[in-house]
Formats: structure tokens, C-alpha cells, sequence
């Protein structure tokens, strides 16, 4: 690299704003950081759904975003009334507008999962083709997933000051068994960059003991 390429990278590097580990301070609007920043941005290309691993070119009709935390969860948090009504608190916008609590969802298991707390399930729970698990309002993850939903999780908790949903050893449980992978780096970083804040818990997955 030339002195002069150096120069402008270094300017560039400076003049960037800081990545901070604090709450989304960028977005605040969610219908339109769902269109123009998820969809538009970061699966602009396509990708693969979370829970299942099915790949799209494109949103399409089987396609939807899920909020790993579930938004219902934050509405009763919040005490904000009903969605039309907390569509309407800033509080909620902003953490509705969280895309460190965004990922692509088939539409079908989206429906079962959006009001669900998370769980260790027994072995008698009824199993889907993705490996996801199910018994009344409770819903486990694949394992291959189960530590990236616990350091969202954590990033909610933590962040917002809402509460667990779920039993805060299962999720501690998760993310030691399933440490962050190159695919949840990478869109870490990608997140990251479009919002300004990090995930704490995928940088340092140890740090979810202390919570």
C-alpha cells in the first residue's frame, strides 16, 4: 500500500463513526429498516432462513423477518398497549428497529415460533424437517443455531434492561455449547457497520456468565 493509499485509508478509519456496544441509536422507524437495511441491505443477495437453513433469492411470499426476540415479548415489557399502540412509542420503535434482533424467517415456522419462549424440551416434543422442536407455547432451536439465539437473547436482555424469555441457565447452556461460527461473525460485522452498535456477547461470548 502507497503513502497516499495509507493517508486516505487512516481518514477514513477516523472520520467513521465509533462502533459503540451501547443500544441502536441509528434506526427508529422498523417498517422502513425492515425494507431498506434487512432486505434491501443485508439480504439484498439472497441467503438462507434462519431457523431451517432454506435458501432464497429473494423475500418472496415464504419468506418474512422474525425478531429472535419476539416483539410480544418487548410489547409486554413495555407495558405499551397493542401493536397498533406501541407502533406508536419511541421506546419500541427503537428497539423494534434493532437489527442485531433480525433474521429471515419462513413465514411457516414463524407462525409457531413468534409468541414462543425458548426451552430444553423433552424428547417427546414434536420435531419439524429443520430440527426445530415444539411442545404448547415452548420452542427449541436446532442445535446448530441454539448459541446465536442465546447471544441475541442476551444482547436484548442486556441492552433494553427486558427480561428473559426463558430460563436464563438455558440460554447461558447454549451459548457454551454452540460458540459464535464464521456465519453469525460475519453478519455481526455486517449488522454492526449499517447501525453503529455491537453485540457484546458475540465478541465475547464469556461475558454472558456475569448477566
Amino acid at each position: 500500500m502507497n503513502q497516499t493509499s495509507a493517508l486516505i485509508v487512516t481518514l477514513i478509519l477516523l472520520l467513521a463513526p465509533p462502533l459503540t456496544h451501547g443500544q441502536n441509536t441509528r434506526f427508529s422507524d422498523p417498517d422502513s429498516v425492515v425494507r431498506d437495511q434487512f432486505w434491501g441491505t443485508l439480504y439484498a443477495d439472497g441467503g438462507t432462513s434462519f431457523f431451517c437453513e432454506t435458501p432464497f433469492k429473494n423475500k418472496g411470499f415464504t419468506m418474512t423477518d422474525g425478531h429472535i426476540y419476539p416483539l410480544a415479548a418487548v410489547r409486554s415489557a413495555l407495558g405499551c398497549g397493542t401493536s397498533s399502540q406501541c407502533d406508536r412509542d419511541d421506546r419500541y420503535r427503537q428497539i423494534a428497529s434493532d437489527l442485531h434482533n433480525m433474521v429471515p424467517v419462513t413465514s411457516r415456522v414463524e407462525m409457531r415460533r413468534r409468541n414462543a419462549r425458548y426451552e430444553e424440551l423433552s424428547a417427546g416434543a414434536r420435531e419439524d424437517e429443520c430440527g426445530n422442536r415444539e411442545s404448547a407455547q415452548f420452542f427449541e432451536p436446532p442445535g446448530r443455531v441454539k448459541g446465536d439465539v442465546a447471544r441475541a437473547v442476551a444482547y436484548m436482555v442486556d441492552t433494553y434492561d427486558l427480561p428473559w424469555v426463558g430460563a436464563s441457565s438455558v440460554f447461558k447452556s447454549w451459548n457454551r455449547m454452540d460458540p459464535p461460527d464464521d456465519s453469525e461473525l460475519t453478519r455481526h460485522r455486517q449488522v454492526s457497520e449499517l447501525q453503529g452498535n455491537e453485540n457484546l456477547f458475540i465478541l465475547k461470548p464469556e461475558a454472558m456468565e456475569n448477566l
